[in-house]
């Protein structure tokens, strides 16, 4: 459960760090380049786990990937809000399906 907490500070925390919802300190490039780079080397340490059967790490990207979500959640929300602002600004009457089309 610690090795949980902790992959989920770190995750959050590196997150945040770089921005969540808009780059800190950096271009939009390379703010997108390091969501990739966080991606990857995800990625490399799932394979590192599965492959090895570490248990601590196993429960380390359990964090990590609870973390990432709600980075994620967080972004999204951020795009649902500003999206509604624009569509109060704007006024829109017209109607979408379900599909958005």
């Amino acid at each position: 459960m610690l090795y949980t907490l902790i992959g989920f500070l770190i995750m959050f925390g590196a997150l945040a760090g770089i921005g969540i919802t808009k780059p800190r300190g950096t271009s939009i490039k390379m703010w997108c380049y390091g969501y990739l780079a966080i991606a990857i080397i995800f990625d490399i340490l799932v394979i590192i786990a599965l492959l090895n059967q570490y248990s601590w790490l196993t429960e380390t990207l359990l964090g990590l990937a609870a973390g990432a979500a709600t980075g994620l959640a967080i972004h999204v929300a951020h795009h649902i809000l500003e999206e509604n602002d624009n569509q109060e600004h704007n006024n829109k009457t017209e109607t979408k399906t379900i599909f958005g089309f």
